[in-house]
């Protein structure tokens, strides 16, 4: 009877795992790289949401008296009406 060969199994150089390693870092540095450019563009979007809240707000409160104007005229012209009606 011979004996069982035993099984070699897998060689990985430290070589290889440095390049495997520098691969895998140099890698995350991308990553890295794009996520800090991805907050930078949230960054500015949040200063450009800001700048449109506070226009709008300035809008907003500029154009609250063009209906109280509307009606103003409204009733003036009602007024008008009723006294000429009545003054016959």
């Amino acid at each position: 009877m011979t004996a069982p060969v035993p099984d070699p199994g897998v060689y990985i150089s430290p070589a290889q795992m440095y390049q495997e390693l520098r691969s895998l870092s140099d890698g995350l540095t991308r990553v890295e790289t794009k996520l800090d450019g991805i907050g930078q563009g949230l960054t500015d979007l949040g200063k450009d949401v800001a700048d449109h809240e506070t226009r709008l707000r300035t809008l907003e409160r500029a154009r609250w008296p063009l209906p109280t104007i509307g009606v103003l005229a409204g009733l003036a012209g009602a007024a008008t009406g009723a006294l000429s009606l009545f003054a016959r």
